[in-house]
């Protein structure tokens, strides 16, 4: 049944009349043209009524909801349309006939461009462009994910639509509520599900300027504007942020640490945003590096969505987990988020493989302790090779995640690096469609590869 549809007579019927606030006629008439439509009363050339309007549970966070508003008596309405469909003419199909064309927003929508993993020619290279862990995967997720695709029915059985297990693991590792956990293909998904539950067509979506590309994509899917808030020196401003808070504002993402900057809002900072943003805004926490970061570095982001009903807090394995090919995401808010999130997740989206090595990785915590010690070692390491090319003009942007924002100011431009890098082998990660085209955002690989990139880099600076 669709969101907010409450069939008459129904013990969620007065709850539903009480929560949005809806005259009760009108949920009576909303309920009799399902109960229509459900016996072909309304013709296929027949036009809904004109009349639509979305409520708020107010002071709740807002759930789009579309329905009739027509004052017009249902029956009477009904008769109207069933007699425009009887003596509508099929339209005759000539040149001046309209052609198919997707809405203005999804047509406004820059595609998302993942990282390469071979050169112009096909040819493989050394891929760092990506963030993936350079470790691989932990013994243990391999081995779970291969008993499970040796099952005789590892092909042909659905897998569990809700991830039990898997989200009962989560509640264990971090003291959560199995119940308001979520668990999506990838945590994009859950971005893409936060987007389309509290925000639509003349809402507004916010995010620091160069967080994740995913957000403005989420935001112009359902129609929002996504707003950029300003940085501050490509990190967190939250001045900026708050004050680009507005009454259409439904949905403020944060990507902490952020992608593609690699930066770090701290504990304070995150709560200042939070207690800045009004009720019914859904305040997203984007922790797909979390796992990287020292407990002292720790944001507070679980913390907040353990007791505030507007956090809604994401989390992937495809970083320090390393099954980012499996496309395993989790995500913990509030039990009414949570609810109204399931409403429009697809069933099954994440496989019976993937829920297997998942829960596996959960308890390998000598894998992740020995990814978050190489990434440590290796970033730094990188990080002064590259600052001792400052007189080329180079400056890296601190990090707090698996890679480095290297940013080219000097007379040797990003993309010149970009293709020579290319030529020897390295393939980067070059930024010029999230506006940093000066940029270049480089992932910590194996000893072997770091250090190969950072002759490289070099190599491509003398030319």
């Amino acid at each position: 049944m669709g969101d907010g549809a409450v069939p008459s007579g129904s013990r969620g019927d007065a709850e539903t009349r009480r929560a949005f606030r809806l005259d009760p006629r009108e949920t009576e008439m909303r309920a009799e043209a399902q109960r229509s439509q459900r016996r072909g009363e309304w013709k296929r050339a027949a036009k809904p009524p004109a009349s639509f309007l979305r409520v708020s549970a107010s002071p709740r966070l807002r759930v789009n909801h579309c329905f009739s508003a027509s004052s017009v008596p249902l029956r009477e309405t009904i008769n109207k349309l069933d007699s425009h469909g009887r003596n509508a003419k099929r339209p005759r199909m000539t040149d001046a006939t309209p052609t198919l064309s997707p809405k203005p927003w999804i047509s406004g929508i820059a595609p998302y461009v993942p990282g390469k993993s071979a050169g112009a020619d096909g040819r493989p290279l050394i891929k760092l462009s990506a963030n993936e862990n350079p470790l691989g995967t932990g013994a243990k997720a391999r081995a779970a994910f291969a008993a499970t695709q040796d099952a005789p029915d590892a092909l042909s059985r659905y897998p569990d639509p809700g991830a039990a297990v898997l989200r009962e693991t989560i509640a264990a590792k971090y003291g959560l509520d199995p119940a308001r956990i979520i668990c999506g293909n990838g945590s994009d998904e859950l971005l893409h599900l936060a987007a389309g539950t509290y925000a639509g067509p003349g809402d507004e979506i916010l995010y620091v300027r160069y967080g994740f590309a995913v957000y403005e994509i989420a935001a112009r899917r359902v129609g929002a504007v996504p707003v950029e808030a300003d940085d501050r020196d490509y990190a967190t401003d939250v001045d900026a942020l708050l004050a680009a808070v507005t009454e259409r504002t439904r949905v403020v993402y944060l990507a902490n640490p952020n992608n593609p900057t690699g930066t770090l809002a701290t504990r304070e900072e995150v709560a200042r945003i939070h207690a800045g943003l009004p009720q019914d805004i859904l305040f997203v926490i984007d922790q797909a590096y979390a796992e990287y970061l020292t407990p002292e570095e720790d944001d507070g982001g679980l913390e907040l969505a353990k007791t505030e009903p507007n956090v809604f807090v994401t989390r992937t394995f495809s970083k320090i987990h390393g099954l980012a090919a499996e496309r395993i995401g989790w995500g913990y808010a509030a039990a009414e988020v949570i609810g109204a999130l399931h409403r429009i997740r697809l069933p099954f989206n994440v496989t019976r493989a993937g829920q297997a090595a998942a829960v596996a990785a959960m308890g390998d915590d000598d894998f992740v302790d020995a990814s978050r010690a190489h990434n440590a070692t290796w970033r730094a390491w990188l990080a002064r090779e590259i600052e001792s090319l400052g007189n080329h003009g180079l400056r890296v942007v601190p990090s707090a995640t698996n890679f480095l924002l290297v940013l080219f100011e000097g007379e040797t431009s990003a993309e010149t690096v970009y293709n020579r890098l290319m030529a020897a082998g390295y393939i980067v990660r070059w930024l010029p469609g999230q506006g940093i085209p000066h940029a270049l955002r480089m992932t910590i690989g194996t000893e072997d590869e770091t250090r190969g990139l950072a002759a490289a880099i070099r190599a491509a600076l003398a030319g």
